[in-house]
């Protein structure tokens, strides 16, 4: 492999989500790439001009496709590739298991079927979020296996991990600092070159592959401690009866003050990666009692959001039994379709405990997939939101559309309306987070 040679680059992304669809496209304006999924129905949609994540505009997505970007669920495609560099770049998810430790079949399968395709001088790059350790003791071995070749001499290795924000169309791919590793000096400054060539933002080049990994993790682990910091003061100052957004908006006055908001952690990143590191780090011998505590915090917001509406609906004098309940927001975060690990669906459970007559209403989300998923229902038209009158509310995400709401015409008073997000004025709520 020359040392940043690259020249003849010949890609292949394997996995076409949120984080490789982005990257295939970006990466198809200067490279041939190949874009593989295993999921027939989602290459196929894919193919007929369409993102439904919505990560990729239809604009763009065609565009890459009528120039570099070919996309297939047959692995096939690529190995006709047989001149220049040839680069797997993995983006498949690593979420967990229902006890949550760390699920790794999507990730090793994934190196299963590279390791079945893999070439003398090919190189493979892993962006998928894992605890130190996972790249070269988890995923090379397959490799080796698969492919019968020997690491660092017929095949190199990189980790460069996904920082892609779901939704966040002001941070796109191109414009994020990419952290970059390779698993000798030369693998290294090649991975780094490659990005480089392509990311406006910058890269970092870590000193190895587990640093690579670790940094990941910790981005996340930091947000979600934090977060639950800010979730455990709105508990302490919700039993004070104290405003915490009045609270967090005097204290930010200060220059280092840490200004953030209590909330819901769900997704796939800050609701899901602390546990692989928290895994990790037990096999090590230590107990990371900060983070195991922020994850329970955390996860258990849903509930308390819950027990908190039917609170505010005692103290009002709305009867809490068989209430008509409006649930604003589904998906995890706002402007976003992206249901993974959401935590409405714990503030729905827990309602369902009092009501049977619960609406949740988002018009980003897909119905048939969180009845899918969660078995709930989903109403996504505003006008038949508008049809009904209902005893109280949770806006639990701030998607731009519910701006528009008429939220008191929808919850008369003494009904109550419950803001997790502090995003409906002042006047027209009852309580917030």
């Amino acid at each position: 492999m020359k040392n940043g040679d690259l020249k003849h680059i010949n890609l292949c992304v394997v996995g076409l989500g949120y984080v490789g669809l982005p990257l295939a496209c970006l990466f198809a304006k200067h490279y041939n790439v190949v874009g593989y999924d295993i999921s027939q129905e989602r290459v196929k949609t894919l193919l007929s001009g369409h993102d439904n994540t919505l990560e990729v505009d239809d604009e763009q997505l065609n565009r890459a496709l009528s120039s570099n970007l070919t996309l297939s669920e047959d692995i096939d495609v690529f190995n006709a590739v047989d001149c220049g560099t040839r680069v797997f770049i993995v983006a498949v998810p690593t979420p967990v298991l229902s006890d949550n430790r760390p699920d790794l079949s999507p990730l090793l399968s994934a190196s299963s079927i590279v390791g079945q395709n893999l070439r003398k001088g090919d190189i493979v790059v892993y962006e998928s979020t894992v605890y130190p350790g996972v790249t070269e003791e988890e995923c090379v071995p397959i490799l080796v296996q698969h492919s019968g070749l020997v690491y660092n001499e017929d095949f190199f290795v990189g980790y460069s991990p996904e920082r892609v924000n779901p939704g966040d169309k002001s941070h796109p791919v191109e414009s994020i600092c990419k952290v970059t590793s390779g698993s000798t000096p030369e693998t290294a400054d090649f991975v780094d070159n490659l990005y480089a060539s392509v990311i406006t933002g910058g890269t970092h080049k870590a000193s190895s592959i587990r640093v690579a990994e670790a940094a990941k993790i910790v981005e996340n682990c930091q947000r979600d401690v934090n977060i639950a910091f800010v979730n455990e003061l709105a508990k302490i100052f919700a039993a004070m009866g104290i405003d915490t957004g009045d609270v967090l908006e005097a204290a930010a006055t200060k220059w280092n003050f840490i200004n953030m908001k209590p909330g819901l952690v769900g997704g796939h990143c800050i609701g899901v990666d602390p546990y692989y590191l928290i895994e990790k780090a037990q096999v090590y011998g230590v107990l990371p009692r900060m983070m195991t505590n922020a994850r329970r915090l955390n996860d258990g917001m849903g509930a308390y959001v819950a027990q908190r509406l039917v609170h505010h609906m005692n103290l009002a004098g709305v009867m809490v039994r068989n209430a008509r309940i409006l649930i604003l927001g589904f998906s995890f975060k706002e402007n976003c379709p992206d249901i993974r690990n959401t935590k409405v669906a714990d503030i729905y459970h827990t309602l369902s405990e009092y009501s049977s007559n619960i609406v949740v209403f988002d018009p980003w989300v897909n119905s048939d997939m969180v009845k899918k998923v969660y078995g709930i229902r989903i109403e996504s038209s505003t006008e038949n939101i508008n049809k009904e009158k209902y005893d109280a509310a949770i806006l639990a995400v701030a998607h731009d559309a519910f701006a528009d709401i008429d939220i008191r015409r929808l919850v008369p008073r003494p009904g109550v309306v419950f803001d997790v997000k502090g995003f409906l004025p002042r006047s027209v709520i009852d309580a917030r987070l």
